[in-house]
């Protein structure tokens, strides 16, 4: 059987902990959870090509490094 492998931080109980939690939720819970986001002051949400995806996440990974 293949070893899942995770990132750094992340283990196995995290991953069902997640799993759990947004699949116990309601639509109406997820909607708010949303909305939420998007009003969160601190982050900004964009739209950009998958192929910069990687890019990206090497840049923040960087940033928070």
């Amino acid at each position: 059987m293949k070893q899942s492998k995770f990132p750094p931080g992340w283990d196995e109980a995290r991953v069902r902990r997640v799993l759990t939690h947004y699949e116990e939720q309601t639509e109406e819970e997820a909607v708010a959870e949303d909305e939420w986001t998007f009003e969160d002051r601190t982050q900004t949400v964009i739209e950009i090509p998958n192929e910069l995806v990687p890019a990206v996440r090497e840049l923040i990974a960087k940033h928070q490094g």
